[in-house]
């Protein structure tokens, strides 16, 4: 299944990446097994997407957990917490 990755802010700055389109595996079905996958990739990859570091996600522009199914096409995004005032 091919999805659509994009990354934000300090995840984007640490990857060295903005978007990638990518064929997932077999057995990758949702967010988290997405996040997992990528920390497979090792080095920077494994560290900015650690299981115990804190990330947003979103599924198609929405801001979800780690269960989302993914479907084909769909845009994941991973991203920082988000503070203002």
């Amino acid at each position: 299944m091919k999805v659509e990755l994009r990354f934000f802010a300090s995840v984007r700055e640490a990857l060295g990446v903005a978007n990638e389109s990518v064929e997932v595996p077999d057995g990758i079905v949702n967010v988290g097994d997405v996040r997992a996958w990528l920390r497979t990739r090792g080095g920077t990859w494994a560290e900015t997407l650690a299981e115990g570091r804190s990330l947003r996600m979103a599924c198609n522009h929405v801001m979800t957990d780690p269960s989302q199914r993914i479907t084909e096409g769909c845009e994941v995004a991973f991203f920082p917490p988000v503070t203002g005032g």
